[in-house]
C-alpha cells in the first residue's frame, strides 16, 4: 500500500462533497422549501426538527456502533463498506425531501415531510459517521490528519460555493417588485445534488486508503463503557460544544439568512455572495494552516480568530446596519473564527478520538464519532428549530409574499444573534473545555 499522499487528501475532500452535496442543501433550503412552497408552518417545522433530532439519539449511536462490531465484505475495510450502503438512501432522501407535494392533502403533505426529513437525517448519519472515522485510519500521523482535515473543508466550501448559485434559481420577481418561490427548480437541484453526491463518494471509496487496522472485537462491545469514557474525554466534550456552535452559524447563517437578506434588506441574491466570498477566503486560509498548527497549536489557531469574531458579532447584535454591503462586510469578519474551525475540527476530532483510547484502552472510532456527529446535528437542529419557531413567535405568515416592517426588524435581530451565540460556545469549548495540548502537535494535556 502506497505511502500517505496527496491522492489520500483529494479522495478524502471528495468524500465531504457527496455528504455536503445533499447535507448543506437539506440544512440550507428545506426549511425555506415548506414554508414558502408548501406553506407549512413554521411551529410545525420546529416541532419535526426538534423530534427528528430525539429520534437520532436513539439511531445515531446504534448505526455509529455498526462499523465497531462487524465488518463488511471481504476487503478488511471498516468504515468504507458504510458509506457505500448508505450512500443511495442518502441521495435518494433528497429528492424527497423537496419534492412538490403541496397538491396532497393536509395530513399526507406533512406525512410526505417527516419521513423524507427523518429518512434523511438517519442515511446522513449512516455515511457521515463512517467517512469521519475513516480520517483515524488513513494515517496516524498528526500532521497528516491535519492535511486531511484541511482536505475535508475544503470539500465543504466548495460545496457551500456550488450551493450559492441555488438563491439565483429558486425566486421568481413579480412584477410588483416582490420575489416567489419557483418549486420545480427546488426539485431539480435535488436530483443534481444526488447524483453528484454518489459521484464523490465513489471518488472517494476509489482512491482513499485505510491503513492503520484494528480490531475493536477483541473484547465484548459495551456502549454503555464508550459512553462513561466520553464523559471523561474533555477535550472531546470541548469540541463536541464548539462544533455546536460552529453548525448553529453554518446552518443559521444559510437557512435564516434567506429570511433576514430578502425581508429586511429586499436583497435574497446577498445569501450567493456571502457563499462565494467564503472560499476564496478559505484556499487563502489553505496553505497556512499547516503552518500556523505547527507554531500554534491547532486549539489557539482556532481560538484568536474566534476572540475578534466575538467583538464583532457583538456590535452586529447591538448596532442595526442600513447598508447591507458594510453589514456584509462585517459578517464575514465574525464568522472568520468559524471558517478556520471548520478547516481544523477534524483535525482536533482525531485527537480526541486518540486520547479516547488512551483513557479507556479501547479503540471504537465509529461509536464515539456518532456521538460527535451527534453532537453537530444537535448544532444544526438548534439553528433550524429555533430559526423555525422565531419565526412563528415574531409574526412571520408564510401565506404572504412580503412581511411586515415589523417583523423584517426582528428578523434581523435573530440573524445577528446568530454568529454572536457561535462565537460564545466556540470560545468557551476551545478556550475554557478543551484541553489537550497540540502545540507542534504534542498531544499531552495540560495542567
Amino acid at each position: 500500500m502506497k505511502k500517505f499522499g496527496v491522492k489520500d487528501q483529494i479522495s478524502y475532500m471528495f468524500g465531504d462533497i457527496g455528504g455536503s452535496f445533499v447535507n448543506m442543501y437539506v440544512d440550507g433550503f428545506f426549511l425555506i422549501f415548506c414554508t414558502y412552497v408548501l406553506q407549512i408552518s413554521p411551529f410545525f417545522m420546529g416541532a419535526l426538527f426538534f423530534i427528528a433530532r430525539l429520534w437520532d439519539a436513539v439511531n445515531d449511536p446504534i448505526i455509529g456502533a455498526l462499523p465497531d462490531k462487524f465488518l463488511l465484505g471481504k476487503s478488511g475495510d471498516r468504515f468504507k463498506p458504510y458509506v457505500r450502503l448508505f450512500m443511495i438512501p442518502l441521495a435518494v432522501s433528497g429528492i424527497l425531501c423537496f419534492s412538490n407535494v403541496s397538491g396532497f392533502a393536509y395530513f399526507w403533505k406533512h406525512f410526505w415531510v417527516c419521513v423524507a426529513y427523518v429518512l434523511f437525517g438517519m442515511s446522513y448519519t449512516g455515511t457521515s459517521m463512517p467517512y469521519g472515522s475513516l480520517a483515524g485510519v488513513i494515517s496516524s500521523d498528526p500532521l497528516d490528519r491535519t492535511k486531511l482535515s484541511r482536505a475535508r473543508s475544503i470539500g465543504g466550501m466548495f460545496v457551500a460555493m456550488v450551493l450559492a448559485v441555488v438563491p439565483l434559481f429558486i425566486w421568481s420577481k413579480n412584477a410588483d417588485g416582490t420575489q416567489t418561490p419557483v418549486p420545480f427548480v427546488f426539485f431539480v437541484f435535488a436530483l443534481i445534488f444526488g447524483a453528484c453526491s454518489i459521484s464523490a463518494y465513489l471518488v472517494m471509496l476509489k482512491g482513499a486508503n485505510e491503513r492503520v487496522k484494528y480490531d475493536s472485537r477483541k473484547e465484548s462491545y459495551n456502549y454503555g463503557r464508550v459512553i462513561r469514557g466520553v464523559l471523561k474525554n474533555r477535550p472531546l466534550i470541548g469540541a463536541m460544544i464548539a462544533t455546536i456552535g460552529s453548525l448553529i452559524s453554518l446552518t443559521g447563517i444559510t437557512q435564516f439568512g434567506t429570511y433576514m437578506w430578502k425581508e429586511y434588506y429586499s436583497q435574497p441574491q446577498f445569501v450567493s455572495y456571502v457563499s462565494i466570498v467564503t472560499l476564496p477566503i478559505m484556499l487563502i486560509i489553505f496553505p497556512f494552516a499547516p503552518k500556523a498548527v505547527k507554531r500554534f497549536g491547532k486549539r489557539m489557531s482556532v481560538l484568536a480568530p474566534c476572540l475578534l469574531g466575538l467583538a464583532v458579532s457583538l456590535f452586529l447584535f447591538i448596532v442595526p446596519i442600513p447598508n447591507p454591503w458594510i453589514f456584509f462586510a462585517l459578517g464575514i469578519i465574525a464568522t472568520f473564527g468559524n471558517m478556520v474551525f471548520s478547516m481544523l475540527v477534524w483535525a482536533l476530532v482525531t485527537d480526541c478520538l486518540d486520547h479516547h483510547e488512551k483513557l479507556t484502552g479501547e479503540r471504537t472510532d465509529g461509536s464515539v464519532y456518532s456521538i460527535f456527529t451527534f453532537a453537530r446535528k444537535l448544532g444544526s437542529t438548534l439553528a433550524s428549530t429555533l430559526a423555525s419557531f422565531a419565526l412563528g413567535w415574531i409574526g412571520y405568515n408564510a401565506a404572504v409574499t412580503t412581511q411586515t416592517a415589523e417583523v423584517a426588524q426582528h428578523i434581523r435581530s435573530l440573524y445577528a444573534s446568530i454568529p454572536l451565540i457561535s462565537n460564545i460556545l466556540l470560545v468557551v469549548g476551545l478556550g475554557l473545555v478543551f484541553n489537550l495540548k497540540s502545540f507542534n502537535d504534542n498531544k499531552k494535556e495540560e495542567n
